[in-house]
């Protein structure tokens, strides 16, 4: 599996394209949930995604500070194979782009409800009430470097 992390005007149209097919195919085909999938925080953002010969396996886009959230923050997180880790490592992966590249220490989070343990288990802290984004359940979180 080989690990790529991009910037929006250095990524390929063949990338492009790749990530947009699997993010449309969770987010709005899987979950049956019609909403602007594509958005302008697109263009603020290191692409990170995991791949091999077959395509994408896990994806995530970390936004530069002051475009979603003050802080930087971390979204459109997905694995095409479930359940063998790589919406851990993709987070984590994530995490060290934000430390890294964005020198921040703060990063602020949509999580889906449902993922609340995956993003405990990182370290992530819930910081609002359950709440619906596009009619899916949604919780504020907060990670912070120790």
């Amino acid at each position: 599996m080989q690990l790529t992390v991009k910037r929006f005007e250095e990524l390929s149209a063949a990338e492009l394209y790749e990530i947009y097919r699997v993010r449309v195919a969770v987010f709005v085909v899987e979950q049956h949930c019609a909403y602007q999938e594509v958005d302008e925080a697109d263009r603020h953002c290191w692409h990170v995604f995991l791949h091999d010969e077959n395509g994408i396996a896990a994806y995530c886009r970390v936004i530069d500070p002051g475009i979603t959230f003050p802080e930087a923050s971390i979204g459109r997180v997905l694995a095409t194979h479930r359940w063998q880790g790589l919406g851990t490592r993709i987070v984590r992966e994530g995490l060290k782009v934000a430390q890294e590249r964005m020198h921040t220490d703060t990063v602020h989070i949509e999580a889906q409800a449902y993922a609340r343990k995956l993003y405990e288990h990182l370290g992530f802290t819930q910081v609002s009430d359950e709440f619906l984004e596009d009619g899916i359940p949604h919780i504020g979180m907060i990670w912070r470097a120790e």
